[in-house]
């Protein structure tokens, strides 16, 4: 069981301040293409995916991370759309009154529908009053339905389900956000509305945000996000009927965590790196032929950023994240732009998309 345990070894490849040699950085620019695509007002957590031949970005657009000058988290979804990877057009722009609409995760239902799952928080005088997990589809790209609310019978007051994952004609999320704050619930669905509990995975340090993903032989695989405790973030896997979790650390803190199996069965791992003297950086880790993880890339970016989403295809990787590093408002504030990172994977030259 080399492959996503064999990463909890690591005791020395990542250290505070993730630092990399000088020949390292050149090779990484060299091989990196990044180009902002989106930097209308202060767009963030974005993901990727192709669906009918075409790319798609979906990430929320505000006036900041949360509030607006008066006090109102009114965040919308934005859905871009390109052919080529290179320009991008507008399709939708999604909101409901009085919800403040954050994370929106794309997938591919199991029926064809592009789905996009977003938090849906409800603010009054700047407190979180309750979060209810909002959806829409679309049949064909360009017309979205009108964000509503999940089905799931057990859901409490905060109820997050921060993105979904489908396999073999069900789609899987991690529920967070719940009276105990050291439970995570594995949900699972088969048309993207309606959401039934597989078990609850016990884990303390507040867990939070969750990507699912599954190994080549049919095993689940979880990167979770923790915030309290020593806030590591920990890797979860477990064999069908994904009721019996092994957890284990990470030797690092992570934001906005994603994952991705690659064709040779080795782990990708993206998020926000904590560095020192709270700096933060988007940085992409990969398991290397001994197991362990080492930091592969550090993408351009500063401030508040992060939350990549992966595409894989052709041979090449891309990255979607959102970043505040070189956008700053009249007033100096910074804003937040979208950017696309391409990045050959010269050692996988048969990669696969995976959503």
């Amino acid at each position: 069981m080399k492959h996503a345990f064999a990463i909890c070894l690591l005791l020395s490849a990542v250290l505070p301040g993730f630092s990399q040699t000088r020949a390292d950085e050149s090779a990484c620019k060299e091989e990196i293409r990044v180009k902002r695509i989106w930097d209308r007002d202060y767009s963030a957590f974005p993901s990727i995916v192709r669906y009918g031949g075409a790319l798609y970005v979906s990430f929320r657009e505000g006036v900041s991370h949360i509030f607006d000058e008066n006090g109102i988290a009114a965040g919308k979804t934005r859905i871009l759309r390109s052919t080529d990877g290179e320009h991008w057009e507008s399709v939708a722009l999604l909101e409901k009154e009085g919800y403040d609409l954050r994370d929106p995760k794309l997938s591919v239902t199991a029926d064809g529908r592009l789905m996009v799952i977003q938090g849906g928080s409800v603010y009054i005088d700047k407190k979180l009053e309750r979060r209810i997990p909002q959806v829409s589809f679309s049949a064909d790209g360009l017309s979205f339905s009108a964000p509503q609310p999940v089905d799931y019978p057990d859901s409490g007051p905060f109820a997050w389900f921060w993105r979904v994952t489908w396999h073999e004609g069900i789609g899987y999320t991690v529920n967070y956000g719940e009276a105990d704050e050291n439970k995570l619930e594995l949900l699972k669905t088969t048309d993207g509305l309606h959401f039934e509990k597989i078990t609850n995975i016990a884990l303390d340090g507040f867990p939070n945000e969750t990507t699912v993903r599954f190994l080549q032989d049919g095993r689940m695989v979880l990167l979770i996000r923790r915030e309290k405790e020593d806030r590591r973030a920990y890797l979860g896997v477990s064999e069908p009927p994904y009721t019996n979790w092994q957890l284990k650390p990470l030797p690092f803190q992570i934001g906005g965590p994603e994952l991705a199996v690659l064709p040779d069965g080795s782990l990708l791992i993206g998020g926000r790196a904590y560095l020192e003297n709270g700096v933060t950086k988007t940085c992409l880790w990969k398991e290397n032929a001994d197991g362990d993880v080492e930091l592969w890339k550090t993408l351009p970016s500063g401030g508040d950023n992060s939350y990549p989403g992966f595409l894989i295809e052709n041979g090449e990787l891309k990255v979607v994240y959102y970043s505040s590093h070189e956008l700053t408002r009249p007033d100096g504030r910074p804003r937040a732009g979208i950017y696309l990172a391409r990045i050959p994977l010269v050692n996988n030259p048969q990669s696969v998309a995976r959503h």
